[in-house]
């Protein structure tokens, strides 16, 4: 029996996934990410992030600041204070904003956010822990903000009702959104990636923001296939993983139940989708020729690759789904290429398949055909 050995090093666990990235920001650093691990991935943004320095809305809002000093900043995204302060700069109000920043009181919404901010050569004056704007609300509304003047800098996706909230408690409100979110750069790959995956074309995607979360959805939902993707995370065939518990809410909304890792990074979301795949290798198929994994590009055997030909993965796929019942040899024949309906290339594939796998791995059934032998 010869089977592919994986390279050594990081956990190849991942392999013959295919995974989809749906993010356009930091897109390449999470697709390298899974593909270390063994992954295919397919990347297909839901989204694109409209440019800081080319937002005239940014701009006019920061000049409004400038003119009227806010009494509280609230930094809800590092990469978001770091690029409000890269597109002053670029229109000459860089010193300026960070004075008028170094006079407010600066609200940080988790320790990202607050390295930004010293960054800036600046220090945040109360950091939120928990990384959510839930804790930031709690703690200006039980101060009381009546009357204060509060810049709230946020994301594309909004500021998780700080603003609503924070007005209808008194404050004087602007808001900053420092990039916003845009039209897929690629529609066409959008509404493919969501018929792939409804097909069973896709192992597991990746959501990094709400909107991007939401744009999906809706695209799966146009397609007429949003159900049939529910029902396979239902069956466990597709795996969903999100961020944090913001980008998970969308999904949720819509009976998806995602992997959320328990802090909002790329780093933890691979590392929960790698731990989950480790533990579906305990529900792998016993064999007499050991554990049997098959994916969508892939057959593993004890965790390494079957170097199978197309007919030989449509047998073992055949074999898999039976389930231990026995597969005639005509059901043998409608998955293979062509249309022979000469029952010697179903035994010309099975016997193949032995041989890549082996003999004990396929059960012959005298006058009936052929299953999956289990230990």
């Amino acid at each position: 029996m010869s089977v592919e050995r994986t390279p050594p090093g990081l956990s190849q666990v991942l392999t013959g996934c295919v995974v989809l990235v749906t993010a356009d920001r930091r897109s390449e650093e999470l697709s390298s990410a899974l593909a270390r691990r063994g992954a295919t991935v397919r990347h297909a943004p839901a989204l694109t992030i409209v440019p800081h320095e080319h937002d005239e809305d940014l701009l006019l809002a920061t000049k409004q600041l400038l003119a009227a000093p806010p009494d509280v900043v609230v930094v809800t995204t590092g990469i978001g204070l770091r690029g409000w302060v890269e597109a002053a700069d670029a229109a000459g109000l860089a010193d300026e904003l960070v004075a008028v920043l170094s006079r407010a009181r600066l609200i940080a919404r988790g320790p990202k956010a607050r390295g930004a901010i010293q960054a800036a050569g600046l220090t945040a004056d109360w950091v939120a822990e928990s990384e959510t704007s839930a804790e930031i609300l709690e703690l200006l509304l039980g101060e009381g903000v009546s009357g204060q003047r509060i810049a709230v800098q946020h994301h594309g996706a909004g500021a998780d009702g700080l603003d609503t909230e924070l007005a209808a408690a008194g404050a004087d409100v602007q808001s900053l959104v420092v990039y916003r979110w845009g039209p897929p750069p690629d529609p066409d790959a959008l509404v493919g990636s969501v018929r792939e995956t409804a097909v069973g074309e896709v192992d597991a995607v990746v959501f990094t923001s709400a909107p991007g979360a939401h744009a999906w959805l809706a695209a799966a939902e146009s397609a007429g296939v949003l159900d049939a993707v529910v029902e396979r995370t239902a069956a466990g065939s597709l795996v969903v993983a999100a961020v944090g518990p913001v980008t998970a809410a969308p999904l949720q909304d819509k009976g998806i139940r995602p992997l959320v890792p328990d802090r909002s990074r790329l780093g933890a979301l691979v590392r929960t989708l790698v731990h989950h795949f480790e533990e579906s290798q305990s529900a792998a198929l016993h064999t007499p020729v050991g554990l049997l994994q098959v994916r969508r590009t892939v057959a593993l055997l004890d965790g390494h690759v079957l170097p199978l030909s197309p007919s030989g993965a449509a047998v073992l796929r055949l074999l898999v789904a039976a389930d231990g019942d026995v597969v005639s040899r005509a059901q043998v024949l409608e998955v293979l290429p062509g249309d022979s309906v000469d029952p010697h290339a179903a035994e010309v594939a099975v016997a193949r398949l032995r041989e890549v796998a082996g003999r004990e791995l396929v059960e012959t059934v005298v006058k009936r055909g052929y299953r999956l032998a289990r230990r």
